[in-house]
């Protein structure tokens, strides 16, 4: 928690392996760690969700909850194949759900979305691909306070499936609504 300007977007980047701490140490599950890349956080089992989400508009659902690691079904070039989207649907579809995250339909476009329910998706997303910890750089910024509350709900049903969460805010309700401990 803190302030704007406080270095807590530093700080996320740092833990996700996008930048390079200058001191400290990182642990996971009692082991020093460094991440030189984000990939080596997102093989670790870390997925981040930065204050900007990452979403593409135009895509729909399924195709943001897989962008980047989209399934593909044998064609004439092998892996370079058709994308599965029925499979990709259906999948996304469950992952969202499992967490309370109710999307209108998961081959509806982004743009389509309320901003709530976009962060939604882009909290569904890293649920979907973290094994272990979930950081969510402000989650709760420039939304409304029904569509907070909505998003504070979905950490909550995060947290309850042993997810570790690192939630970085400057809005100290938020903070202590979902948090079991503040630095």
């Amino acid at each position: 928690v803190g302030d704007n300007g406080a270095g807590k977007s530093t700080l996320v980047k740092c833990l996700s392996g996008a930048h390079q701490p200058t001191s400290g140490q990182m642990f996971l599950e009692g082991k020093e760690v460094q991440w030189k890349t984000p990939h080596e956080a997102i093989e670790a089992g870390i997925e981040t969700l930065y204050q900007e989400s990452g979403l593409a508009p135009d895509l729909s659902v399924s195709s943001n909850v897989f962008l980047g690691r989209e399934e593909t079904v044998g064609g004439p070039l092998g892996r370079l194949g058709f994308l599965a989207q029925k499979s990709m649907d259906k999948k996304a579809h469950e992952d969202l759900e499992r967490v309370g995250i109710a999307v209108p339909a998961s081959n509806r476009a982004v743009s389509a979305l309320s901003g709530g329910q976009r962060q939604a998706v882009a909290i569904g997303r890293a649920v979907s691909w973290a094994s272990k910890i979930i950081i969510l750089d402000e989650p709760t910024n420039h939304l409304g306070a029904r569509q907070a509350g909505e998003v504070l709900n979905i950490i909550e049903r995060v947290k309850s499936e042993g997810f570790g969460v690192i939630f970085i805010s400057h809005t100290l309700p938020h903070v202590l609504q979902v948090t079991d401990r503040v630095a």
